[in-house]
């Protein structure tokens, strides 16, 4: 199977060593990737350095060079606890929102992204989450695509080419003669060393795709009965990832109360 990559959480104040060194690996992989950009970040979890002034010629620079822009809502700032039609995360920028108040932001984003001199039909929503009226406003507002959902190959739904992202990394990586394409999700942000170990394995042992050749490949229309399926494909993903996240916090706590009781 062939992969993309995706990096999210583009913004002036990222962190700048993380994203340059992963980047210096993508380049001697000759990895293109596609890039979420977020038009006016206000997420404070975002600002981790300096902002770089150079930043949007460096975003320019990039799309030039081969990479794909994609807006990744406006401020990035959570405004509901609804996880959309794509329930992988509960909370949401867009999600639960009227269409007035989506389309608003939509605008918003793609001005400022124009303004920069950045053009993009591609979105890709903070937390994965979204709902009909999201797909409704994208359409308003002249995105085409979106890079979410689940599959092995690109779909159309509700107006909207969907171009989706691994459910399972260690499924597709186990079996690389499997025919399709999926894309894998970076957070540079929060890559820690086996993360970067991991990917320049992956980067050297696979069948890279660049991100704008798979803007190319066919998209077929998905059913209702196709997105039903992967409405519980995200809420079994989301489940499995909350009972794992409690058992990492339990066994932290178990090994901090031990270390507790050898000092007394």
């Amino acid at each position: 199977m062939k992969i993309a990559v995706r990096l999210d959480d583009i913004t002036p104040d990222m962190d700048w060593d993380r994203f340059l060194r992963f980047k210096k690996m993508m380049d001697d992989a000759y990895v293109l990737p596609l890039i979420g950009v977020v038009p006016d970040s206000r997420d404070p979890k975002l600002c981790l350095s300096r902002p770089r002034d150079d930043f949007w010629d460096f975003v320019r620079g990039m799309q030039e060079n081969g990479w794909t822009v994609a807006m990744h809502g406006c401020h990035h700032v959570y405004t509901t606890k609804k996880g959309g039609i794509f329930p992988l995360n509960v909370q949401s920028e867009f999600a639960g929102l009227s269409l007035e108040d989506q389309d608003r932001l939509l605008k918003e984003g793609r001005r400022i992204l124009a303004d920069h001199g950045i053009v993009t039909d591609l979105f890709m929503a903070p937390s994965h989450s979204y709902d009909r009226n999201t797909l409704k406003a994208l359409v308003r507002n002249g995105f085409a695509k979106m890079t979410d959902g689940f599959g092995n190959a690109p779909y159309r739904y509700q107006g909207i080419t969907f171009y989706p992202i691994s459910a399972d990394r260690k499924a597709v990586l186990a079996h690389p003669e499997k025919k399709g394409v999926t894309t894998f999700v970076v957070h540079t942000n929060t890559l820690s060393e086996e993360g970067f170990a991991y990917y320049k394995e992956v980067f050297a042992k696979q069948d890279m795709l660049p991100y704008r050749e798979l803007l190319y490949y066919e998209a077929k229309e998905r059913t209702a009965l196709g997105h039903a399926r992967e409405y519980c494909m995200a809420l079994c993903k989301r489940t499995l990832m909350a009972a794992k996240n409690r058992g990492n916090a339990a066994a932290a706590a178990s090994r901090q109360d031990g270390r507790n009781r050898k000092q007394k």
